[in-house]
């Protein structure tokens, strides 16, 4: 979403900094995977105009946040994008406490243990473990998430509060509304199945070759809602087995993890 999506309330807000607000789009308009961008594609993704993301990728660039390729005349990513990263990522002793954990579920279930939070309309993961690189795309910190399609973001929709939720849904529907009206019903099953099973699950909906299954922590942590999820190779008619191995092993996960952080 860039800030010319912002939603009404944001956008009477006096003390609201459009500008730097339009310069972090441009950051984060880069996808995993992609190492370089023009101003075309930041026109594209943020939908800002030409002039604007000229002007503030010319002042990105000048700070060392993007990096000109005069030669393909496209930007890559600078060293100091990391540097905000990582007082937040040593601010999170949940890291600590549960990757043991989440790599013995690894390794015992064959596929990745990963745990995230929300940022704006994705979700992105702050601590991974892996048994194998057989996923296509092996889960990695810092990777982001839809929201509608995957079992952590239905997990954090579900279990966070009507105040935190709402706002994200509304987003969301503004954002892509044919996406949101293709994904928002199977939050109904989402939520049944956890209060039901204690997770939920992604059949393969974002990814095809991956089998999702989350559980969201039941408190906050740090004002934050974390949410442990497992991906697992999919294996066409093979879904129902995985989930009754990986779900309530997850599970458990959880509620040792809520029990060290002293949650229970």
């Amino acid at each position: 979403m860039s800030a010319t999506d912002i939603p009404p309330d944001d956008a009477r807000d006096r003390q609201f900094a459009t500008t730097l607000a339009n310069g972090l789009d441009i950051l984060l308009a880069y996808r995993a995977g992609e190492s370089l961008l023009g101003n075309k594609d930041f026109v594209q993704r943020t939908g800002l105009s030409k002039s604007t993301v000229a002007r503030l990728t010319h002042t990105l660039s000048a700070l060392g946040y993007l990096r000109h390729d005069t030669a393909l005349g496209k930007y890559r990513l600078g060293a100091p994008v990391l540097a905000p990263g990582y007082p937040l990522l040593a601010s999170m002793p949940i890291r600590q406490i549960a990757r043991p954990l989440m790599k013995a579920l690894a390794d015992e279930v064959g596929g990745a243990v990963s745990l995230g939070i929300r940022d704006r309309t994705q979700m992105i993961y702050v601590e991974t473990a892996r048994s194998t690189d057989n996923l296509v795309v092996p889960p990695d910190i810092g990777a982001a998430l839809p929201m509608l399609t995957t079992a952590i973001g239905k997990a954090w929709l579900c279990r966070a509060p009507a105040e935190l939720r709402d706002p994200v849904l509304n987003r969301l529907r503004l954002q892509d509304p044919d996406a949101f009206a293709r994904g928002a019903p199977g939050l109904s099953q989402a939520r049944k199945d956890l209060e039901r099973l204690g997770y939920c699950t992604n059949r393969a909906e974002w990814r095809h070759d991956v089998f999702g299954f989350a559980v969201p922590l039941c408190k906050p942590v740090d004002s934050q809602w974390f949410v442990i999820n497992s991906g697992i190779r999919a294996q066409p008619g093979r879904f129902h087995a995985v989930e009754q191995f990986v779900g309530p092993r997850l599970v458990t996960l959880a509620h040792n993890l809520e029990v060290q952080l002293g949650l229970r």
